[in-house]
């Protein structure tokens, strides 16, 4: 039988998934967005409680026989239909303009952040945070730059 993951470096991916995850909630808070802190935190710690048990139950002696296929991928892709699921509850459509996709992506890279965590793998985690952070925080500013742009442009056109 596979040894079990030692309780302090499971406590540690635990909360790793929690801080990358709360690094997405923050940012959208600090936006004043839906999906903020302690969403983000609680979607990211259940991805990597789940990862772990993905990586865990094949160890199990439950499914040792040879007559019992497990596939611990088949949890992680669970995961990512019902976060999928979670998301679109985010997403307003709203007199043609659609609201929320960015929360609801969000929200999948805070699942997919505390997934990689809880699996151990530690740069990934904090890699994926820190280009979601700088995607969710620094963008924002380009996005209203183009919007802009567009609409002087179609503003002189009508003209």
């Amino acid at each position: 039988m596979p040894q079990e993951i030692e309780w302090h470096i499971l406590l540690a991916r635990l909360l790793f998934a929690a801080a990358c995850a709360a690094a997405i909630g923050w940012e959208r808070e600090r936006a004043n967005r839906p999906a903020g802190l302690r969403t983000n935190i609680l979607v990211g710690l259940g991805a990597a409680v789940l990862a772990v048990l993905a990586i865990e139950i094949v160890g199990l002696p439950t499914f040792q026989d040879d007559s019992v296929s497990l596939d611990p991928s088949r949890i992680l892709a669970a995961v990512v239909g019902g976060v999928g699921f979670l998301g679109a509850g985010a997403v307003i459509q709203s007199g043609g303009d659609v609201r929320g996709l960015t929360t609801a992506a969000g929200i999948w890279v805070s699942a997919a952040i505390g997934m990689a965590a809880g699996s151990g793998m530690w740069f990934l985690a904090a890699a994926s945070t820190a280009l979601a952070f700088l995607v969710l925080s620094s963008l924002r500013q380009v996005e209203v730059h183009i919007k802009d742009n567009r609409n002087d442009e179609h503003a002189k056109n009508e003209n």
